[in-house]
């Protein structure tokens, strides 16, 4: 299978230095052990959209997130080959500050955490971490991380009640406000409403279409719907591999590659 994939109908050469990349995948690979999960991947993500990876369990989605903000360094047996950009700077160089890397991306999981304090503290454990604020502008943060989550106006006068006393959609928009609170450049979300019902589902949707505005946002889900819903690219992951990748409209209306069509269409997945 070619390892060479297509982006906006250009082949990829992957430089780091093309306008609006914000994060560029350049020959990556990722093993546990001796389990090689991410497989020469190509890819670049551009600023201020949504873009989506969707494929079977098991495909290497979540590896892949995980690696833009070097998550899966916790695991010992964890090695890497290959590059990650973002904005032209190789994350993965050895003089590299991991701590600072994560002060710029920011992660929603697939089940709602929050933190067992307050809604408050929830929103303000970042920038007391990172000693970023305090006082009146820690309580700025709080209300603007909240409005920013589209839960300001529903826990406004709640802020000192425990977290876990929100609803489950609205615990993963805390989070979301939690993620929002360092000022990040770059939104990472892992099946973010995989554990929600059909209307929490619906306004963590439509809060990425307004969170793209102000930062870049990635996708990883199975759910082919809200892929096609959400996001301006996808790209079909398979075995470890970028199968095929680019604007979500040619990606689900005019697959170029038969198993992209074949995991569209449901015969496999």
């Amino acid at each position: 299978m070619s390892k060479t994939y297509m982006i906006n109908g250009d082949a990829a050469a992957f430089s780091p230095r093309r306008a609006n990349d914000k994060v560029v995948f350049k020959g990556f690979n990722l093993w546990y052990g001796d389990n090689h999960v991410l497989k020469d991947v190509n890819a670049a993500i551009k600023s201020n959209i949504v873009t989506a990876f969707m494929g079977p369990s098991g495909c290497g989605k979540s590896t892949l997130l995980r690696s833009i903000d070097r998550m899966n360094d916790i695991i010992p047996s964890c090695r890497t080959t290959g590059d990650v950009y973002i904005d032209r700077r190789n994350i993965y160089d050895t003089d590299e500050d991991v701590y600072t890397l994560r002060k710029t991306v920011g992660m929603v999981f697939q089940k709602p955490n929050p933190f067992p304090m307050s809604i408050y503290d929830n929103i303000a454990y970042g920038p007391r971490l990172h000693k970023t604020a305090s006082g009146d502008e820690l309580d700025k943060i709080v209300e603007e991380s909240l409005r920013g989550a589209a839960l300001w106006d529903e826990v406004k006068d709640r802020l000192r009640m425990n977290a876990f006393g929100l609803s489950g959609g609205q615990q993963q928009r805390l989070c979301i406000a939690r993620a929002l609170s360092i000022n990040p450049e770059i939104i990472l979300m892992d099946e973010p409403c995989s554990a929600l019902d059909p209307i929490a589902t619906m306004k963590i949707e439509a809060l990425m279409r307004e969170l793209k505005e102000r930062y870049t946002v990635v996708l990883v889900t199975h759910n082919l719907q809200q892929a096609a819903r959400v996001s301006e690219m996808t790209a079909f992951m398979y075995l470890g591999e970028i199968i095929e990748f680019g604007a979500t409209r040619d990606v689900f209306e005019n697959p170029r590659n038969g198993l992209t069509e074949n995991y569209i269409t449901g015969r496999f997945g």
